[in-house]
C-alpha cells in the first residue's frame, strides 16, 4: 500500500513572514529562558502582566520521526510543586497573539483586547491567567510552520501524532506533574480531536470550543460542493520554509471521501475516552456540524456540552467561562474536589432573536429530554407546511438563474413553541434543463410581520462590519438552521445514517435524467429557536447560498446551477421537513 504522504499533493509553503510586526512582541527574543516581570506590557492594547512568568523560547522538541518542532513554554516562576500543562496546538505563530493582524481582527469584531495579556496564541488560553493559577501553557509551531522542521499538512493524523508526541515530552519535564490537557477554539479545537484520538498516555482531558471533525465534509466539500477558496485560505496559514499540502489539487484529483487522503482527515473521535468539556453554538457555519458530530460520537463517559449564543472568541475569553474552564482542569489535572462532577451534562440555548435568548438551560442530553420530532409536509399550492401531505402532487419550481431563485414554505405557531435538535429535509426533486442541482436550504424565524429575524453574534456595532454581513452572515450572524447539497451526491450512507440524521456517502456521482424525480434527504445544522404566538417558521430552498462564505472578504460559492429546480409536493412525492419540538 502506498505511503499516505506519497498520495498527497505538495507545493512550496507560503514563505514565513520572519518579522516582529507579523509575529508579535516576543518574536525576536533570543532562545532560552526569560523572566517576564509583573506589570510588563506586551503591548499597550493588552493588560499588563499580573505576576512574574518564566518564558522558555524556542525549545526544540523531537517527534517520533526525528523532525524537531519549535516550542515555547510559559510557566510560573516560583512554583514549589510540579504543575500540569495546557497545549494550544495550531499553525498560527506561537508568539503571534500580540501581532497587528490579530489585534486588528479583534478590534474589527469589537472584542476587548484588554481581557488578554498578549501572550496568548491566537484562539488559545492566556498564559498570564493560567500561570497565575499554577499551570504551564505550551505553544508549539506545528510541523512545517515557521522554523519547525518538516512539511506542513492541513489536518489529519500527522498532526495527531505530533501532538501526542508533544504531550509525552511535556509529561517527562521535571516541572510537570505528568498531566497534560488541550484547549483552544477553532483550529485549536479540531487539532484536539486528532491528538486525543491517538490516546497519548498523559493526556488527561480536553476542552474543545467549536471545531470541525471531518476535513472533507466540514471544509473542502461541504454538501458535496467543492470549496477550493477557503481550503486554500486556511492552508495559507502554514507559513514556513519547506512544503505544504496542496489541498486544491487533492480536491481535483480525489473527489470522493473514501480516498485515503480524506479518510485520514476524519477524526476518530470514537477513540476519545478521556473527560471532555465541549462548547458549541448553532451559529458557526464552519464549526457547528463538526462539534455536534463529535458530541454524538466520542466514547467518553465523562463529557459535558455547553451551547452558547455568542461568537466563539467572545465566549472563549469571557471571564466567567475562563473560570469555568479552570474548574474543569483543576478537577482533572490537579485533583481538586471542587464539584465539577456535579456540573450539568448539557446546557443549551434557545435563540429568540429578539433580545431574549435563553441560555444555560439544563438537561442530561441533546436534544433535551422531551424533544419530539414532527414532519411538516410541503404544500406546493398554498406554500404552507401542514400536518398531513396533500393527496395530489402539486410541484413548485424556480428558475435557478432567475431573479427569485428560491421557494418558501411557512408554518405559523398558535402558541409559544421551541424548535430544537437536528432538523432534516426529505425532498422529491427534479431538474429541468440540467443534469444536476446545487440546493441551499434554510429554516428561519419570521416575526408577526413576516420579517426574517437574525442575530449578530459579534459584539461590534461598527457600520463597516454590518455592511459586510448584511447579505452574507458567515460565522458572525445567525439566521437559523442551514444545509447545502449537490444533488448528484445525494446517496445515503446507510451505516452512518439514522432516521434523525441522514449522512451522505460522498462516494459516487448520480446525475439526474430528464424527467427523473429523485428522493433526497439532507441534515440541516442543529438548532434551538423559540417562537412566540403568531410567529412563523420558514423553510426555504434556494439556488443561492444566503449565508455566504465562512468569513467576509473570502469569496463564496460562485454558482453552478442552470435550468429549473422543481420540488414535488404531495401524493407519492410527499416532501417534508422534520423538526424537533420541545415538549412543555
Amino acid at each position: 500500500m502506498a505511503n499516505l504522504k506519497d498520495l498527497m499533493f505538495w507545493k512550496t509553503a507560503v514563505k514565513y513572514h520572519d518579522t516582529k510586526e507579523y509575529e508579535g512582541t516576543l518574536y525576536d527574543w533570543k532562545p532560552g529562558q526569560h523572566i517576564l516581570k509583573k506589570d510588563f506590557s506586551v503591548r499597550d492594547i493588552f493588560h499588563p502582566l499580573t505576576h512574574d512568568i518564566l518564558f522558555e523560547k524556542d525549545i526544540q522538541v523531537p517527534m517520533r520521526d526525528g523532525v524537531k518542532l519549535m516550542v515555547d513554554v510559559f510557566r510560573p516562576v516560583d512554583s514549589k510543586e510540579k504543575i500540569p500543562a495546557v497545549i494550544a496546538w495550531s499553525p498560527y505563530g506561537k508568539t503571534s497573539g500580540s501581532s497587528a493582524r490579530y489585534e486588528n481582527l479583534f478590534n474589527f469584531l469589537g472584542l476587548d483586547n484588554k481581557r488578554m495579556s498578549g501572550l496568548q496564541k491566537f484562539e488559545g488560553p492566556d498564559p498570564d491567567y493560567w500561570t497565575a493559577h499554577g499551570y504551564a501553557v505550551v505553544h508549539p509551531d506545528a510541523r512545517g510552520v515557521a522554523h519547525s522542521e518538516g512539511d506542513a499538512v492541513l489536518i489529519g493524523t500527522q498532526e495527531g501524532r505530533d501532538g501526542a508526541d508533544l504531550v509525552e515530552w511535556i509529561a517527562k519535564q521535571p516541572w510537570c506533574n505528568g498531566k497534560v490537557a488541550l484547549s483552544g477554539t477553532s483550529y485549536l479545537t479540531f487539532s484536539q480531536w486528532f491528538i486525543a484520538a491517538e490516546k497519548p498516555k498523559h493526556l488527561v482531558c480536553i476542552q474543545p470550543t467549536e471545531g470541525l471533525t471531518d476535513g472533507y465534509r466540514d471544509i473542502v466539500t461541504v454538501g458535496g460542493i467543492s470549496d477550493y477558496v477557503f481550503a486554500n485560505v486556511l492552508s495559507d496559514n502554514h507559513e514556513g520554509f519547506q512544503q505544504r499540502e496542496d489541498v486544491y489539487k487533492e480536491i481535483l484529483n480525489y473527489p470522493f471521501v473514501n480516498h485515503p487522503v480524506w479518510e485520514d482527515k476524519i477524526a476518530k473521535v470514537e477513540n476519545i475516552e478521556i473527560p471532555v468539556y465541549m462548547v458549541a453554538s448553532y451559529s458557526n457555519i464552519l464549526h457547528t456540524d463538526g462539534t455536534f458530530r463529535a458530541w454524538r460520537n466520542i466514547s467518553s463517559k465523562k463529557k459535558w456540552l455547553r451551547i452558547h449564543d455568542n461568537l466563539e472568541w467572545q465566549d472563549y475569553y469571557e471571564p466567567q467561562y475562563v473560570e469555568e474552564r479552570r474548574k474543569f482542569f483543576d478537577y482533572y489535572l490537579k485533583g481538586i474536589d471542587n464539584g465539577w462532577d456535579k456540573t450539568p451534562i448539557v446546557r443549551y440555548t434557545l435563540h429568540d432573536m429578539e433580545g431574549n435568548n435563553k441560555v444555560n438551560l439544563v438537561d442530561t442530553q441533546f436534544p433535551p429530554s422531551g424533544t419530539k420530532y414532527k414532519k411538516f409536509y410541503l404544500n406546493g399550492l398554498s406554500r404552507l407546511m401542514t400536518d398531513t401531505p396533500a393527496q395530489k402532487d402539486v410541484p413548485a419550481s424556480y428558475d435557478s438563474k432567475g431573479t427569485t431563485p428560491q421557494l418558501s414554505f411557512h408554518f405559523t405557531v398558535n402558541k409559544e413553541t421551541d424548535f430544537i435538535g437536528y432538523p432534516k429535509a426529505h425532498l422529491y426533486l427534479e431538474a429541468d434543463g440540467s443534469d444536476d442541482m446545487d440546493i441551499f436550504v434554510f429554516i428561519q424565524k419570521l416575526d408577526k410581520q413576516l420579517n426574517v429575524l437574525s442575530q449578530y453574534t459579534m459584539p461590534s456595532r461598527n457600520p463597516r462590519i454590518l455592511d459586510a454581513l448584511e447579505l452574507h452572515g458567515g460565522v458572525l450572524k445567525y439566521s437559523g438552521a442551514y444545509a447545502k447539497l449537490r444533488v448528484s451526491r445525494r446517496h445515503i450512507d446507510s451505516k452512518k445514517s439514522t432516521d434523525i440524521i441522514p449522512v451522505q456517502s460522498y462516494d459516487r456521482i448520480e446525475k439526474l435524467l430528464p424527467g427523473q424525480v429523485v428522493e433526497v434527504e439532507l441534515a440541516l445544522s442543529p438548532m434551538g429557536i423559540k417562537l412566540y404566538e403568531g410567529e412563523t417558521i420558514r423553510f426555504m430552498i434556494s439556488a443561492v447560498n444566503h449565508n455566504g462564505n465562512v468569513h467576509p472578504g473570502v469569496s463564496g460559492y460562485p454558482g453552478d446551477n442552470s435550468g429549473k429546480h422543481i420540488i414535488h409536493c404531495g401524493g407519492q412525492y410527499a416532501s417534508y421537513v422534520q423538526l424537533g419540538i420541545l415538549g412543555k
